[in-house]
């Protein structure tokens, strides 16, 4: 629900943004400001140097999720709002939540969905334009449910031929799955070689994904595991 009172921070300043090395927070979950961060140091995930762990491959070859693309944006924000144990707050404000529904309405914001039976389990969102995707939250509620939605992400992205993956801050987490730390200045640079990129969009490259799939008779976390083993 849009915050009454509240307008959305317009989607033509959020793509502005992307496309310049910015991206918006907030202090706290009903904090009506938004403030725009341009960090001194970038995370990004080379797209050919994702850590695919035996863990983690064994979790997509056994498809102990069904993975989905742009089935559940708004449920994945929420979640990833959601007040956690070790961190009550969150930089996902209301109004945040509200632009990005409209950003996804307009085909800029996709996420990657991972469900047991009818239940979401795991997700991430983020922002895509060109040969770019900004990563922008995930969350998990089974164990690799995260790692799978960003391992299919990283192989979408590969097969849709983009360039950069934007992680925004390391952390160890994303440290352990292949994540580097550059300056803004670099990631300035990756960005503005990546934009111009024809890329296919996450949606068109998970119903490629699906429709090679069918025609090879293969589960589609097959071709997942192929795009993350092959060399580059």
């Amino acid at each position: 629900m849009h915050p009454p009172g509240l307008p959305l921070v317009p989607s033509e300043l959020l793509m502005l943004a992307y496309r310049s090395g910015i991206f918006p927070m907030s202090d706290g979950r009903d904090d009506p400001e938004v403030f725009w961060v341009e960090p001194k140091r970038r995370a990004i995930l080379p797209l050919a140097g994702f850590h695919l762990s035996h863990s983690l491959a064994k979790a997509i070859r056994k498809d102990r999720f069904r993975v989905s693309c742009d089935q559940a944006f708004d449920q994945v924000m929420a979640e990833c709002a959601a007040p956690r144990p070790d961190h009550p707050e969150s930089w996902i404000s209301r109004r945040i939540m509200a632009s990005y529904r409209a950003l996804h309405s307009e085909g800029h914001a996709h996420s990657i969905e991972c469900w047991q039976g009818d239940e979401l389990v795991g997700g991430l969102y983020g922002v895509g334009f060109g040969g770019v995707f900004c990563g922008e939250s995930m969350f998990s509620r089974a164990d690799n449910a995260s790692k799978v939605a960003l391992a299919w992400l990283v192989a979408l992205l590969r097969r849709a031929g983009a360039r950069l993956l934007d992680c925004q801050f390391m952390t160890e987490h994303l440290a352990s799955l292949g994540a580097v730390e550059i300056s803004q200045a670099r990631y300035v640079a990756l960005l503005a070689d990546a934009e111009g990129i024809g890329a296919a969009s996450l949606p068109e490259a998970f119903g490629a994904l699906e429709d090679e799939a069918s025609g090879l008779g293969l589960p589609p976390s097959k071709l997942i595991l192929q795009s993350l083993t092959q060399t580059s």
